[in-house]
């Protein structure tokens, strides 16, 4: 099911939560007794969620609707410049002023 190795030949993301999931589930069968694979549902659900960020994706769901439901309601709420960022946009942290950004950029 998981060879273990990631495309770029290392460990897979998913694979320390598959060998958990096959080590629980190694531990508690056996031929006689399958009551014991009910005990490793939550390192399945580990191992599902990585991978198909289900609940992840559910999460973000979740708070870009709040963060679109609170801009709706409070028309003073401002993105910042270019529509990017929170309240009053990214904040710099003054390590470079203006003019050495547009040496740097161009």
């Amino acid at each position: 099911m998981a060879s273990g190795y990631g495309i770029n030949g290392g460990v897979s993301r998913c694979f320390p939560f598959w060998q958990d999931l096959l080590a629980c589930y190694v531990v508690n069968t056996a031929d006689s007794n399958l009551e014991g694979r009910w005990k490793c549902i939550p390192q399945r659900d580990d191992y599902y969620e990585c991978l198909h960020h289900k609940k992840e994706i559910a999460k973000t769901r979740v708070l870009r609707e709040a963060y679109i439901r609170y801009e709706i309601e409070n028309p003073g709420f401002s993105r910042g410049e270019g529509g990017k960022g929170g309240v009053g946009g990214v904040k710099g942290l003054g390590l470079m002023d203006k003019g050495e950004r547009k040496d740097a950029s161009s």
